[in-house]
């Protein structure tokens, strides 16, 4: 089978790789399957290691992101069966330990993520290939009721990252019925996170966004008003827009530092932010949040507990996360998909093997 290799920055390649196999020892021996994928991405935070801010110290897997359908199963398997059309996770989780439980997949006990060293609960099979190995298949997938439509899976494949990932954004940062809103970033998570403010009742939402495309996209899930000023400026029409003082909740998609300070600053005192972006970037600026009393909450998002509520609203249409690929290529075609998304030419593209 073929799947990307990234070898260093900017050097990602399509390779013939060992085609997976099930576990026959081990702990997670017989509670695997293997899932042909239908449809994998490039996500935002791969482009951490692409442009060499995250070293590669050796060629591995990449893609955190796919759809598809179960191929086998171990012995053990109970919840999944061979013909299933399933979405996985950024995050592997046995969605039964006490963290699981407590709502925090992420944190599962005996889990890890694509990518990773198996030995601490990860998976070295990653999303961007033809097929893929999944531990505890029973926890981590989810299950798509019946054979979806082909139209369905762009928004399906939201589900494993960015639509619940904007979704925590608004969780965290307490978005509710009436609030007013302003999202820090235009990529597929900020744009996520609109959707999830809209769909959990603010009334005002502001997308922050200087792109006229992403501009519309936002518009069209339920922004209410476009800010293309960032910095001081941004933060300036902010304050202007609400009585002087800022929206009551600030969701940070960005994850750099001066996104980050632009969020913070911008809440209204006494108001929160919610924040998703892989931070990059400095610290906190504790004396700001003192002296505002903003709250800061967010990261890394527990996709697997998000994903049945979400699911039943993109199966019958409430919302519609796929609208955010606006590119679609071959599995064959990785370096220019890496390079579209780098070079800000697509908001984010669809993989199909």
């Amino acid at each position: 089978m073929q799947a990307a290799i990234i070898h260093g920055d900017r050097d990602v390649r399509l390779e013939n790789v060992p085609d997976p196999v099930l576990a026959t020892d081990g702990p997670g021996s017989g509670l695997d399957a293997i899932v042909r994928v239908a449809a994998s991405c490039v996500c935002g935070s791969d482009l951490w290691p692409y442009r060499g801010v995250d070293k590669v110290e050796a060629p591995r897997r990449i893609g955190h992101e796919f759809v598809g359908v179960v191929e086998e199963i171990g012995a053990n398997v109970e919840n999944v069966r061979v013909g299933d059309f399933a979405i996985a996770p950024f995050h592997i989780c046995d969605n039964t330990c006490v963290n699981c439980r407590n709502g925090w997949s992420v944190h599962c006990l005996h889990g890890g993520f694509w990518g990773s060293d198996p030995q601490t609960g990860g998976s070295a099979d990653a999303g961007q290939g033809e097929r893929v190995r999944v531990p505890l298949a029973d926890g981590t997938l989810v299950v798509v009721p019946g054979q979806p439509d082909p139209s369905l899976i762009p928004a399906l494949l939201t589900l494993s990252d960015v639509m619940p990932t904007g979704h925590h954004a608004a969780v965290s940062g307490g978005v509710s019925k009436d609030s007013t809103v302003a999202v820090v970033g235009d990529g597929a998570v900020g744009l996520c996170a609109v959707i999830a403010a809209k769909r959990l009742g603010a009334a005002h939402i502001v997308a922050m966004s200087r792109h006229a495309d992403r501009q519309e996209l936002a518009r069209q899930f339920g922004a209410t008003d476009i800010v293309p000023e960032r910095g001081e400026a941004g933060i300036a029409k902010l304050k202007e827009m609400f009585d002087g003082i800022g929206p009551d909740i600030v969701l940070e998609c960005v994850g750099t530092k001066e996104s980050m300070d632009q969020a913070v600053r911008s809440a209204r005192p006494g108001g929160q932010v919610g924040f998703v972006g892989v931070p990059y970037g400095g610290p906190l600026e504790a004396d700001t949040m003192f002296s505002s009393n903003v709250g800061v909450r967010g990261g890394v998002a527990p996709v697997r507990n998000y994903l049945d509520e979400l699911l039943i609203d993109v199966l019958d249409g409430t919302i519609q996360p796929g609208r955010v690929f606006d590119a679609e290529m071959p599995l064959s075609d990785i370096p220019a998909a890496y390079a579209a998304m780098d070079e800000r030419r697509a908001i984010k593209v669809l993989l199909r093997p």
